[in-house]
Formats: C-alpha cells, sequence, structure tokens
C-alpha cells in the first residue's frame, strides 16, 4: 500500500472525540471480539428505519400492497454490501468517506461533492425532525412546530453520551432499536396479513418499473434505505475501535465490522418491513389504498383494528426511529464538515450548526404545511437522496476498487463487481424518474 502524503498525515482522525476508544481484546474468543466490534453497525441501522422510510412505507404499502417488498429487499442486500465495503476502506485506509474524497479529488470535485453530502443530510433531518415532530403530537398533543424545536434538544443529548462513551450512545441506540422492533411484532401480530401474500411481495414485479407511481415510491424507498450520509458515518464510526494495526489485526477487523453492520441492516430490513407489511394488511385490504399521512394511519388503525394499542404503539415507534436517526444524522454532519471542509468547531457549537441546518427550513415547512401534506414532502425528502446517491456511492467504490492503495486489505472482485452494478441501478432509475419527470409521462 502506497504510504500516506503529508497531507494525509498531518490531518486529524475521523472523529477524534471517540477514535479508537473501544479496546479490543486480542486473545479472546470468537464471541467477546464480536461483541467489541458490535455497536457501530446499529449506529449506522437507524438511518434505514427513519420516519422517511414509514413515510415512503406506508404510501407503497397502502397502495400497492406488499408488491414493494421486493424493493425494501433488494434495497437492504444494497445496503448490506455498501456498508461492508465502507468498513473495509475506512479499517484499511484510517480515513472516512469524506477525508478520502478530500485527499484524492482535486477541489473543484471535492467541494461540490461536499455541496451534494450537505443536501442530502439537510433532506434526512427534514424528514427525522417533522417525523418526530408528528410523533410528539400523536402522543402529547404537542402541535408540530413546537415539537420540531424540542428536537433541537438531541444534539445536547448526543453531547452528554459521547462524553461518557461511544458505547453508551451505542447501548442506546440498540435499546431503541430493540424497542421498535417490539412494538412492529405487536403490531403485525394485529394485524393478522395473510402470509402466502407476504412472501410473494418479495418477488420483484415489473409493474414497479412500468408504473409511474410505483417507480416514484420505490425510488423514494431505496433513497430512505441505502442513505447517503451513512455511508459517511459507517467509515467513520468504525474506526472507534482499537484493533491491532498491522495487517491481520485490520482483517480480523474488517471481518467482525462486516458481520456487526450485515446483522444490524437484517434488523433494519425486518423493521422497514414490518412497517410495509402492516400498511398493506390494514389499509390496502380494506380498500385504503390513498394512506400517506403519518397522522391519518394513526388515526385509521383504531376503528380498523378494533382497539388503541396498535395506533400507539405505532406512535411510540416513530418517536424512537426519529429520537434515534436524528441523532445519527447530526453525528454524519460532523462527518462531513471536518472531512470535506477541514472545519473544526467546539462540540457544542458543531453540534447547534449541523441542527439548525435542518432545523430551519423544517420549522419553514411545517409552519406552511401545518398537519397536511407532510407525506408528499417526507417522499420527496427520500427521493431527493436517492438523487444524491451516485454522488456517495460511485466514490466509494472508486476507492474501493483501488487495490494499489489497499493492497491485502482489497476487496474480493464478486464484492466489486456486485457493487458498480448496485451504483449503475441506481444511477439508471434516477435516470428514469428524471425522464418520467421532464417528459411528463
Amino acid at each position: 500500500m502506497n504510504p500516506p502524503s503529508e497531507a494525509v498525515a498531518a490531518s486529524p482522525p475521523s472523529l477524534p472525540e471517540v477514535h479508537r476508544s473501544v479496546a479490543v481484546p486480542n486473545s479472546a474468543g470468537f464471541l467477546r471480539k464480536l461483541f467489541a466490534f458490535m455497536g457501530p453497525g446499529y449506529l449506522v441501522a437507524v438511518g434505514y428505519m427513519d420516519p422517511g422510510n414509514w413515510a415512503t412505507a406506508l404510501a407503497g404499502g397502502s397502495a400497492f400492497g406488499y408488491t414493494l417488498l421486493s424493493v425494501a429487499l433488494l434495497s437492504s442486500l444494497m445496503a448490506i454490501l455498501l456498508q461492508a465495503l465502507c468498513a473495509r476502506i475506512g479499517i484499511a485506509t484510517g480515513r472516512d468517506l469524506a477525508q478520502l474524497c478530500r485527499e484524492r479529488f482535486p477541489k473543484p470535485i471535492a467541494y461540490p461533492l461536499w455541496f451534494l453530502a450537505e443536501i442530502a443530510i439537510c433532506a434526512t433531518d427534514l424528514a427525522e425532525l417533522i417525523g418526530t415532530a408528528i410523533a410528539l403530537e400523536l402522543l402529547f398533543g404537542i402541535p408540530l412546530i413546537f415539537g420540531v424545536l424540542l428536537t433541537a434538544l438531541d444534539a445536547f443529548l448526543i453531547l452528554w453520551l459521547q462524553n461518557k462513551g461511544v458505547r453508551w450512545l451505542e447501548a442506546l441506540i440498540f435499546g431503541f432499536i430493540m424497542l421498535i422492533f417490539g412494538c412492529f411484532a405487536v403490531q403485525i401480530v394485529l394485524s393478522d396479513p395473510v402470509w402466502g401474500d407476504v412472501l410473494r411481495g418479495y418477488v420483484p414485479s415489473s409493474s414497479i418499473v412500468t408504473d409511474q407511481t410505483q417507480l416514484y415510491i420505490a425510488m423514494g424507498i431505496l433513497g430512505a434505505t441505502v442513505m447517503p450520509h451513512n455511508l459517511y458515518l459507517h467509515t467513520a464510526v468504525v474506526q472507534s475501535r482499537a484493533w491491532q494495526d498491522d495487517e491481520a489485526g485490520k482483517k480480523e477487523a474488517i471481518r467482525f465490522a462486516t458481520i456487526d453492520s450485515t446483522l444490524a441492516l437484517a434488523l433494519a430490513l425486518l423493521v422497514n418491513s414490518a412497517i410495509l407489511i402492516t400498511a398493506a394488511a390494514i389499509f390496502h385490504t380494506t380498500g385504503n389504498t390513498e394512506v400517506a399521512e403519518i397522522q391519518d394511519a394513526y388515526q385509521l388503525m383504531t376503528p380498523l383494528l378494533g382497539g388503541t394499542l396498535a395506533a400507539t404503539l405505532f406512535a411510540v415507534a416513530l418517536l424512537l426511529c426519529g429520537v434515534n436517526a436524528t441523532v445519527t444524522a447530526t453525528l454524519s454532519g460532523q462527518v462531513v464538515m471536518e472531512g470535506f471542509l477541514r472545519f473544526r468547531l467546539s462540540p457544542v457549537l458543531r453540534r447547534l450548526v449541523t441542527r439548525l441546518i435542518a432545523i430551519v427550513p423544517a420549522v419553514i415547512v411545517t409552519w406552511y404545511y401545518g398537519a397536511s401534506g407532510t407525506a408528499q414532502l417526507l417522499i420527496l425528502s427520500q427521493v431527493i437522496l436517492s438523487m444524491q446517491l451516485p454522488f456517495a456511492v460511485i466514490p466509494l467504490m472508486m476507492f474501493a476498487s483501488d487495490k494499489g492503495r489497499l493492497g491485502a486489505l482489497a476487496a474480493p472482485r464478486w464484492q466489486l463487481v456486485l457493487g458498480w452494478a448496485s451504483a449503475a441501478l441506481i444511477v439508471a432509475l434516477n435516470l428514469k424518474v428524471l425522464g418520467d419527470a421532464l417528459l411528463g409521462d
């Protein structure tokens, strides 16, 4: 592997507050080592079950039944592969994706990539802030505009937890994920789906490509699943582990980090599938095919299922998803800002700046739209994420394919082939959606 340049050597580590802060027992058995590496995958996984996912899954499930489960499955498989490559380049190079873009691309390319990454983070935060505010309104009657403002408090939650150690932050996130999974397990039991139809929904249908509305929502599911900021985040948080800094230690770290992210994203797939299955079983099968607003879904659950338990669990899960996802989106903002710009702020100021970037448009939107129209806005934010994906995935694949720099830690050929195929598919679908929008077909 080529030696680092002076600029690379002088550049600070990614997420310096937690860099190599978690010890890895060198002489321990498989399970103890796996436990030491488990955590970063769950920080990444929460981005795959945020309120933006809810909007696309509710719209897709109510309108098309179980058909779009195949899109959720394909998106999750792509995410598992891309996140494995993220872990590999983060461990092999000691750099996050933003730092690599800054160091290896000329400024006319690096700065537009930074700008597009910031747009993706704003779109993500917008969805998460609005989703959290909706949950606060449903559970406690807090008006949307005040709910959005309250979400700024998560910045201080991050500071407090990071000061205690990244393992505390990971533990909180994992606990929330398990609670979310439990809420949806109960909802699926109450909604009683036809499991044969559910399984058939995982088989791809040609109507997804030929039907413009299905394709639009499918792109929203893709953008809500394979989120650009998660690629930046994973390359950074994986470096919180203090593995042995030699070739054998890095290979072992890559293996355990890949297991961690794969297990976490498999759990995220179950949650996303549960949202869509619940929407299809409760709404599509009863003729309610235009349920896209989260508030409408909440209101309809009680009369359709004959009790308030499902609706309450729905709102609780939404709140947990929103808090979880805003925490990790803020960390992504730190990674992108510091990696691309090498612009460092005090932790408090940095958190407030990244949160302010999202809160201002969220306040404006909720003030203008109120409770109505939020579903269309949430779906649009996820489609925007899908449009930004190539600008993160293609650089990732370029770095993962650089055998001259990765040397013995280079990705196997099958991962590179599937990774580039995923990138090509994302670009092709984006061009299809843009073409449909421009031609009005």
